[in-house]
Formats: C-alpha cells, structure tokens, sequence
C-alpha cells in the first residue's frame, strides 16, 4: 500500500488540510452515495427503503467495519447518536457494574463534553458520586481500589499525548475498576487493538480520521462477555430485542445493539459507509508510521522557521498521536492568517496552534510547504492584521 491516497479525496487546489483531526477531508463517492440516499432510495422508496434499501441493518453494517478499525469482533459496535450520548451511556453502565463503589477517575486533559457528561449523571444519580480529575501523568498511580470507572481519552485533543492504553486498563482491571476509552482522536489515527486490550468500553466518533463528515454519527464498544449485564440507562425504541413488536416494556437488544437509542440517522450513516470503503485497503501501520515521520518532519521543520513557538506535543513519536500542537500567544490571530495563505490548522484555547497530521492525504511537500508558511506569519508578525483578531464563532 502506498501513501498518501489523495486522489480518493475532494481537496480543494491550493489548499494544505491540517485540520483532519477535527474534520476530516470528504471522500470521492460520498456526495454521490448521499445522492443515491436522498433521491433515488428516500425519493423513489419513501418508506419502503427502510426494507427495499436495507435502511434498518445499516447501523450494524457501520457498526462492524469501524470495528475491524479499532481491533474488535463483530457485533461489538452500535453506531448512532452523538459521543456525548455514547459517553453518557458507557459511565452509566460501567457504574451499575461497580455498584460499591462511587468514583469515576478522569484527567484534566480529557475533552470538556466528557466531563459535563460525567458530572450530569453524577447529578442526576446522587448518592455520594464523585468525579475525580488527576494530571494525565497521575493517572497510574491514582487507579486505587476505591475507583468504580476509569474514564480516559486516549489522545489530549489539545497537545496530542497518548496514554498508553494496554498498562492503564492493566492498572484499572488489577484495581477491581472499569474501563471506559474515548477514541475520538485515535480511531484511524493509531493502531488499535481493543479485544487484547480488554477494556470494557470504547467509544469515538466518526468525523474527524475516519472522515464521515460533519455531524456523523458516533459508535460505542461493549466488550461481548459484558454486554449482556448492561441495562442500558437509554432505553430507546432501537434499542429495543424486537423494536416492531411495539411492546410497552423494553427488552434490550442482543450484543452492543442494545445501545442504540433513536432512529438512525440514514443519510450520515450512508456518507460514513461510502466513506469507510477507503479503509479495506489500508493498513494501520502504515498509517502510524507514515504520521510519524510526516509529524517528525513538521516539527523538525517549525522549530527551525519558528523558534519563538513552544512545542507542547510530547517529543517522543511513541507518547504521541497524529496532532502536533505549539504554544504561541497569538495563536489564534496566527492560525487565521496561515488560513489566508491556503494552510488550515485550528485554534484550541488559550494559546494553542493544532495541527492534524492525516496520512491518508498529507505528504511532505505539503508538510514543508506549510512549515515554510508559518515561518512567514510568525517572523513577519502577519498575525497583527486586525482583522484576524476578530474571534469567530468555531475555533
């Protein structure tokens, strides 16, 4: 297999995509399998689609190819909803497995939307729960044995450092504790293994590597030999063992189907499938080494043109996923100026450059071409425009 694979891409010309690991780029055949969706399955089916086009087994369908992604069986993946939604479900579970105990252990590097999740349920349970917030680097050593549920997000979304995945479930599991794994920022970024990995529960979402598009739907894990314990605390209609029967009393759904929860959304369901045929033919290694060296290059390449910038992603490849991050304090002022020269990256609060190495259609030209860019914004102050103070909406 050989990398990149930008013909299978609409890039726009002129324009340098760094800002995969927030959204993806979109996949040639996607726009036309929406298409196909809307006009001719919606359009010439109306209902009937839900039989005639299969509408019904496309979640399972999604479902079981992110699972070859992320090192799981069959069966083990329900998609739908959002990460938040799939978050919430997994906390609730993961404590109902655990019921002596009343701790949730997180990081203060973990994605806000996984801690208000968390800090909602606490609310609505009571009864003494606690969210615990540690540094990433306490994280080992604060799995005591008081803990009901590790809840981690294995890549920072703001500096790119990893947790090391296998010897914190390791640590979790010897402390008696459940383990829940949030890969919005690895899952086809990083090679994963979670049948070996035996955590109990992953979940991630689909628009960022994968590249489902905007608004695509998110996907939950439920290690199989658990999944039949968990009285899911959204116990929607989809859900449901037999959904048509109409039974006013929920049975829950064999496997990991049993967390899903309202009507699927078929068109980004749709989007997201066209989209994943790009990954039958890719190999996860390959995607890690090439972001390696691509993320070597481009770290190698900014020190040298912008040596007033901090590198806050870690320095070892190993420690690190595909997103190189620099501390500048203008930094968003400088990422709106390097948008105008045709390079997009993103801005994370407070002072934070971000930068998504995505394999599948960045190489190194594009990587030096964009190194030689930021060397124009910075050391020609190109960022003291007033117009790229103005603080849009999304950052």
């Amino acid at each position: 297999m050989s990398l990149p694979k930008k013909s299978l891409f609409e890039l726009p010309k002129g324009i340098i995509y760094l800002d995969g690991n927030s959204l993806g780029a979109l996949p040639k055949g996607a726009a036309s399998r929406a298409a196909e969706v809307i006009t001719n399955q919606w359009g010439g089916e109306l209902i009937r689609a839900w039989n005639s086009a299969d509408w019904m087994s496309l979640p399972q369908i999604v479902g079981d190819r992110i699972a070859k992604i992320i090192g799981a069986d069959a069966g083990t993946v329900a998609t739908g909803d959002t990460l938040s939604i799939k978050i919430y479900q997994a906390l609730d579970a993961a404590l109902k497995l655990r019921p002596n105990r009343k701790v949730i252990l997180s990081d203060d590097g973990n994605f806000p939307s996984d801690i208000y999740m968390a800090n909602g349920l606490i609310r609505t349970l009571g009864d003494d729960y606690e969210l615990r917030l540690v540094a990433p680097e306490d994280v080992m050593m604060s799995i005591t044995d008081d803990v009901a549920v590790v809840m981690l997000t294995q890549i920072d979304y703001r500096t790119g450092r990893m947790h090391d995945m296998a010897s914190i479930t390791k640590r979790a599991h010897d402390n008696g504790a459940i383990m829940i794994w949030d890969l919005a920022h690895s899952v086809g970024a990083v090679p994963l293994d979670l049948k070996a990995c035996r955590a109990e529960f992953a979940v991630g979402c689909t628009y960022k590597y994968l590249n489902g598009g905007p608004g695509a739907p998110a996907f939950i894990y439920a290690r199989p030999d658990i999944v039949d314990k968990v009285e899911p605390i959204l116990s929607g209609w989809m859900g449901h063992k037999t959904p048509f029967t109409m039974d006013l009393n929920y049975q829950p759904a064999q496997k990991a189907e049993r967390f899903r929860v309202g009507t699927p959304p078929i068109v980004q369901l749709s989007i997201l499938d066209a989209a994943l045929d790009i990954w039958d033919d890719i190999s996860m290694p390959d995607i890690r080494a090439a972001s390696i060296e691509l993320s070597e290059l481009f770290i190698k390449q900014v020190e040298a043109a912008c040596p007033v910038l901090k590198l806050l992603s870690p320095k070892d490849a190993d420690e690190r996923g595909s997103h190189v991050s620099f501390a500048f304090e203008y930094a968003y002022e400088a990422i709106q100026a390097l948008i105008d020269k045709g390079v997009i990256g993103d801005f994370r609060a407070p002072n934070i450059m971000r930068f998504g190495i995505t394999p599948l259609y960045i190489d190194r030209e594009d990587i030096i071409h964009a190194a030689e860019a930021m060397g124009e914004v910075i050391n020609n102050e190109l960022y003291n425009n007033p117009k790229y103070k103005i603080k849009a909406r999304v950052t």
